[in-house]
């Protein structure tokens, strides 16, 4: 089977699209994606990426102008009967790895934390969902010594509302979403810079379209 993915994305500044053909080949994936930069001016090579992924197992991504290899491995242990989910990320050209931890405690209550090896750069989450359609996400940032907000609402089933805030920056951010395989998949959202004296939001809006073939 054969699935196609179409994004459009438009921001205040500029507008730009995407396309990803994944085709299912036993146990693994093949997949190919290539952003507007592909296919405007001509044929050509930017923007274009080859994926080989085992759900579950490992992702290798290869983007194809700058030639460079990332790869991704996942694992799941049991931590105290709880699962411990880690995924260990390594980009070839920058040579950086990447450690993502979750631990979850149940429906309602998991820890994560993200983590660059070598550089004290470390992220630690906790996501706590009340009844089914709240959600709440402080995240502290070790490096920046600084706390991100996230608070999201499920409605009409589809849809969520969120409302983030960034206390490093001051970035104060609002997004209304739908992902639906009915009624399709969109994103719409607004930031704005509370230090900024002039406080012009930034807004973005981003539809994706799924084929099954």
């Amino acid at each position: 089977m054969m699935k196609a993915t179409f994004k459009g994305r438009y921001t205040t500044d500029k507008s730009s699209a995407s396309a990803t053909i994944a085709i299912n080949a036993g146990d693994v994936k093949l997949r190919a994606s290539m952003t507007d930069a592909t296919v405007v001016n001509g044929p050509s090579l930017n923007g274009l990426g080859l994926s080989l992924e085992k759900p579950g197992s490992f992702i290798v991504d290869y983007n194809v102008p700058e030639k460079d290899v990332r790869f991704q491995f996942m694992n799941s242990i049991n931590v105290m009967d709880k699962p411990l989910r880690l995924t260990y990320i390594h980009g070839h050209r920058d040579n950086r790895a990447i450690l993502d931890g979750t631990l979850v405690f149940d429906s309602a209550n998991k820890v994560s934390a993200n983590y660059v090896l070598g550089s004290g750069n470390c992220k630690l989450k906790y996501t706590y969902v009340h009844g089914g359609v709240r959600t709440f996400e402080p995240c502290y940032d070790f490096a920046k010594n600084s706390w991100d907000f996230v608070v999201s609402q499920r409605v009409y089933g589809d849809d969520v509302l969120k409302a983030s805030y960034q206390t490093s920056t001051k970035v104060l951010g609002l997004e209304w979403g739908r992902d639906s395989k009915v009624n399709g998949s969109f994103k719409i959202s607004a930031s704005v810079n509370l230090e900024e004296e002039v406080k012009r939001p930034k807004l973005t809006t981003e539809t994706t379209w799924n084929f099954e073939m």
